[in-house]
């Protein structure tokens, strides 16, 4: 009996560690969350890419917690204003830090 106890104290201790090694903090995303922050990249990837009047490879988006940073170069300043537009107007976008330039 003092065994299964023991076995399931360390059963029960290992899946609470495991649990904690996929919590949140202030530098690192959980699991759910690289999950969402790849699918928001994703789409305002593909809303920049829908935008006729913006060179697409040119721009690079990354996502963390919500925060989409664009990057990247565009050719007339009124490009880095519509990107960020596009960029705010997906679902699920929490913030935008801009970071494009003009060539």
């Amino acid at each position: 009996m003092k065994i299964a106890h023991k076995f399931a104290t360390a059963v029960f201790i290992a899946s609470t560690l495991g649990l904690a090694g996929c919590a949140s903090t202030p530098t690192q995303e959980s699991v759910g969350e690289y999950v969402d922050d790849a699918a928001l990249t994703t789409k305002v990837k593909a809303s920049i890419f829908n935008e006729p009047s913006l060179k697409s490879t040119e721009i690079n988006v990354e996502t963390f917690k919500g925060t989409v940073q664009l990057s990247g170069f565009v050719a007339q300043p009124a490009d880095i204003t519509r990107a960020g537009e596009i960029a705010r107007g997906v679902k699920g976008v929490k913030e935008v830090k801009n970071d494009i330039r003009v060539k």
